[in-house]
């Protein structure tokens, strides 16, 4: 019997022949991600253990993103115990700004095609974009990896999804994912692979691969795998024949296969308050909305913003309207592309890089009763400002249409 694309992924780091799901195996990670959450528990936690030097400092990554600008005292706390933090211990690779974790671990080059990377954040699951095994973990798992330079895994069974043909001009990437969390289910692949494949697969450019990776933990998964291509090897700047393992073998078994036809995927929402709540833009269409939201790791990189400029030029925006970039490298091509521009004289609040109101900070939480359409990945209870603020997922292209008409809107 064949191996799957994780499978695969874990015998290279482990030197083992085979593995099967459910088998446990120690793996020793190629990097590893702190943000500025969980820096503080992780450095209390690694100290208690007993540690005092970190296995390999440069497999290190730290992150300020979910907490820039500061919108609370107590986010002071976060930067003063991180930054003594990398100091005492020689961190070489800290990131004060420069955008949101997720994106900067592939577009820095930290996650590799390859790779096993461990963060302390769920959408971790991201680099399988690129084919890195990554997924997200505690704080005490953190602590000991930095001190030991290994974790144990249980080898997860995969769901193979297939997407043949080409997706509606009105459809992106966005709305397969949630296509799928409303088949699958928020808990439908708990601690599985999932590996997509097909037509549609492969003329997905990179960042549209990281919004579905992205979401995977959405439905409960472990990771989720794209096998390489040569966009891959242009965005990671590796070669083919660097990557010419990781690919799954014909003969690989695989948990069930989940089949699309791309033209039958329809731009959709997940409504209040569930991911896995989904339903058509066209059931929902003509639902006032009072806020906008596009940006996070799940779709503020070039292409999202490239979309929504394309939709809102030469109009304005009806409603409240923030866009957010997921990197400084993101937020220079968008300005010089004139994107940025032409969503400000739409209107358009932009912030800088960062995690932003995706996680209900630096601005633009909303009160009672609100309606907000975003592009980010959770639309939990209380995410986003009160408790009783309502919260749609969606595209780019839905968030830009529904923007300029203050409505729920068919892209």
């Amino acid at each position: 019997m064949g191996n799957t694309l994780i499978e695969k992924i874990i015998m290279k780091n482990t030197g083992l022949k085979d593995v099967a799901p459910g088998q446990i195996v120690t793996v020793r990670p190629d990097r590893v991600m702190i943000h500025d959450i969980f820096i503080p528990f992780v450095a209390e936690k690694f100290e208690e253990m007993g540690f005092t030097k970190l296995d390999d400092p440069d497999k290190v990554v730290l992150i300020y993103d979910h907490l820039v600008p500061a919108s609370l005292v107590e986010d002071i706390r976060h930067f003063k115990i991180g930054d003594a933090f990398a100091e005492k211990y020689g961190l070489t690779h800290v990131h004060r700004s420069d955008g949101i974790c997720h994106q900067l671990m592939t577009e820095q080059g930290y996650a590799k095609p390859g790779n096993i990377v461990f963060g302390t954040d769920s959408h971790t699951t991201t680099y399988g974009c690129v084919g890195c095994f990554s997924t997200g973990i505690g704080y005490t798992e953190m602590a000991s990896i930095l001190g030991t330079g290994e974790l144990w895994v249980r080898v997860p069974e995969t769901i193979k999804v297939e997407l043949e043909g080409a997706l509606p001009d009105n459809v992106m990437a966005k709305d397969v994912i949630l296509t799928l969390l409303g088949d699958l289910h928020s808990d439908g692949a708990t601690y599985k692979a999932l590996e997509f494949t097909g037509s549609g697969v492969d003329a997905m450019s990179v960042s549209s691969r990281m919004t579905i990776s992205n979401m995977a933990v959405e439905a409960g998964a472990k990771c989720c795998l794209f096998r390489p291509d040569e966009k891959t090897c242009e965005y990671s700047k590796v070669s083919m024949e660097d990557v010419a393992w990781l690919k799954a073998d014909p003969d690989a078994s695989y948990e069930r296969t989940v089949h699309y036809d791309a033209k039958d995927i329809k731009p959709v929402l997940a409504a209040p308050s569930r991911v896995d709540n989904i339903h058509k833009v066209s059931e929902l269409e003509g639902t006032p909305i009072d806020q906008v939201f596009i940006g996070s790791c799940t779709n503020g990189r070039l292409e999202d913003l490239a979309a929504a400029a394309k939709i809102m030029g030469g109009k304005k925006v009806a409603v409240r309207t923030i866009v957010t970039p997921a990197s400084r490298d993101i937020y220079k091509a968008a300005l010089k592309a004139g994107y940025l521009e032409t969503l400000s004289k739409a209107g358009c609040i932009i912030t800088q890089p960062g995690c932003g109101l995706c996680c209900g900070r630096a601005g633009g939480i909303l009160a009672d009763g609100e309606k907000v359409l975003a592009t980010n990945n959770r639309n939990f209870l209380g995410r986003m400002g009160s408790s009783k603020v309502e919260i749609f997922l969606g595209s780019p292209k839905t968030a830009a249409c529904s923007a300029i008409s203050g409505r729920i809107t068919m892209p």
